[in-house]
């Protein structure tokens, strides 16, 4: 595939994961965040990956940051929108970006689960917008969401699909616009059904996590929900839903066991407390862990 220049909005979290992968890939890549700390810390972590992965460190030649949006994105083939996920935040971006970029530049939101369409629907050009949700962090995690929406073209979508596949992710074609799109309306109606355990004191936090990481979630990068349906048989699974369906929980707004949470202040680890207790050492091993697991995983498949 051909180099291209691809704009980025956002230096955080994502916005750098993004960068770097497509960077590794060849690509020239301006990241704009008006923020002078992400700015000012991104060389460290940019880094960082690459040490992690093993990168070529002349890759990082290719990555520029900017204050200002206009030298960032004048010229860009592709943009990568990594910013808050605030609605009126992605559609001002977004509006700014249709004044600075040509007709045919694809306009991309890695909105964890805001529809594209609402995130464009103030631009003229409406043809070139997709979503791109990567997963945390985007440079470890290889999947990536494209969420073709009623008014995205299909080339839109087919370009974006060669650019992601030629940079090393998985992208999959999500057929329908729809909040959350599916990763995260798979996870989230699993930590609907964790919580409510939880709250209804069926267990613990531990035993919920236990649960999954040494049962059913052992087996599922290697196994999705659909392969092993099929596997044990699609008898057995209707059997089993007539016993369960029932019972699982069916809430249509979140648990008030974590909105007590967040009105108590105990938000995670980042506070020290939320649905369990964490240290600032116990944090980190967590989040250690899970860096070494996915770059190990993302070695093994090059």
């Amino acid at each position: 595939m051909s180099t291209e220049t691809i704009g980025v909005i956002g230096a955080g979290l994502m916005g750098h994961g993004i960068a770097y992968l497509l960077a590794a890939a060849g690509h020239t890549v301006r990241i704009y965040d008006p923020s002078a700390e992400w700015r000012n810390t991104l060389p460290e972590r940019l880094e960082s990956a690459r040490a992690l992965l093993g990168g070529d460190p002349a890759l990082l030649g290719r990555i520029s940051a900017h204050d200002q949006m206009p030298p960032a994105m004048t010229g860009t083939t592709f943009v990568f929108e990594a910013a808050p996920e605030k609605l009126p935040l992605k559609q001002q971006l977004f509006a700014e970006l249709e004044s600075l970029t040509a007709p045919e530049t694809i306009l991309a939101s890695n909105s964890s689960a805001i529809p594209s369409t609402r995130i464009g629907e103030k631009l003229k050009h409406r043809g070139r917008v997709v979503g791109t949700h990567f997963w945390n962090p985007p440079h470890l995690v290889p999947l990536v969401e494209v969420t073709q929406n009623e008014f995205t073209s299909d080339a839109t979508v087919q370009k974006t699909i060669a650019l992601l596949r030629d940079a090393g992710r998985k992208p999959v074609h999500v057929r329908k616009d729809i909040p959350g799109f599916v990763g995260n309306r798979l996870q989230h109606a699993l930590k609907r059904e964790a919580i409510a355990l939880v709250a209804a004191g069926v267990c613990d936090a531990d035993t919920i996590d236990e649960v999954v990481k040494s049962g059913f979630g052992a087996r599922m990068a290697v196994l999705g929900p659909m392969e092993q349906t099929d596997l044990v048989g699609v008898d057995l699974t209707l059997d089993i839903q007539n016993t369960v369906m029932a019972d699982l929980d069916r809430s249509t707004e979140p648990t008030q066991l974590i909105k007590d949470k967040v009105a108590q202040g105990k938000l995670g680890m980042r506070t020290g407390e939320g649905f369990r207790k964490w240290t600032p050492e116990s944090a980190n091993a967590v989040r250690e862990r899970l860096r070494q697991f996915l770059a190990e995983q993302a070695k093994a498949k090059k």
